[in-house]
């Protein structure tokens, strides 16, 4: 495994700091026991979110997009997008942000998305990847408003299988053309564990989770 980049070893601090990033022993949504879980929302509880946002936009730079406009999707994409949108506007370079309603509105300004509609390029800003159900649901409703679903970042990729026996990640990819970027991942986790004493206890956990749903 390659050695983990600065921001990538922030940015556990912080998941580790805020216990948004937590080992043990949990149930996911796809009935999967898992060794790990991860849950962004928890960064809202004084974790820094300038560092945090600093993490996106570093791994951004890190891999040359260039995008029109952010997209974060209800709801921890919503918080995350606009702390990402801040540090751009910080810098000189302010991008379009929207967000989707859960559920549509059919009063005010109306419909599911607040915020500019939108445009071009869009860049997804979201917490995790797991099975790809959130992912391919943005992703379906920004093409329907004529723009194009061009990058997906996230903290974490679980890289596990997404419908079949490839990674939620590939499948992503081959089925929209989209390109996805994140943070950290499965690997990173067992890099940051396996050199750090406090957390080399989980690694082989970590390992036979991998062996068993990544792709």
């Amino acid at each position: 495994m390659s050695e983990l980049k600065s921001f990538q070893k922030t940015f556990i601090d912080l998941a580790l700091q805020s216990n948004a990033l937590e080992f043990g022993k949990f149930i996911l949504k796809s009935g999967r026991e898992s060794p790990y879980f991860f849950n962004a929302a928890k960064m809202l509880n004084g974790c820094d979110l300038d560092s945090l946002a600093n993490c996106y936009v570093d791994a951004i730079e890190d891999s040359n997009m260039e995008f029109d406009c952010i997209y974060g999707p209800a709801y921890k994409g919503i918080f995350l997008g606009s702390i990402v949108a801040v540090i751009y506007s910080q810098k000189g370079s302010p991008y379009p942000l929207s967000f989707n309603r859960k559920e549509m509105k059919d009063h005010g300004e109306g419909g599911n998305i607040i915020g500019a509609d939108p445009i071009g390029n869009v860049m997804i800003i979201d917490d995790v990847l797991s099975a790809g159900t959130a992912a391919r649901e943005s992703i379906k409703l920004i093409e329907s408003m004529n723009a194009k679903a061009k990058f997906f970042v996230i903290g974490l990729d679980r890289q596990e299988k997404g419908n079949g026996d490839k990674s939620a990640k590939t499948e992503l990819e081959e089925g929209f053309g989209i390109n996805i970027v994140s943070i950290i991942d499965l690997n990173a986790l067992i890099e940051f564990s396996s050199n750090n004493q406090n957390f080399h206890s989980h690694v082989n956990e970590l390992e036979q989770y991998r062996n068993t749903w990544g792709a």
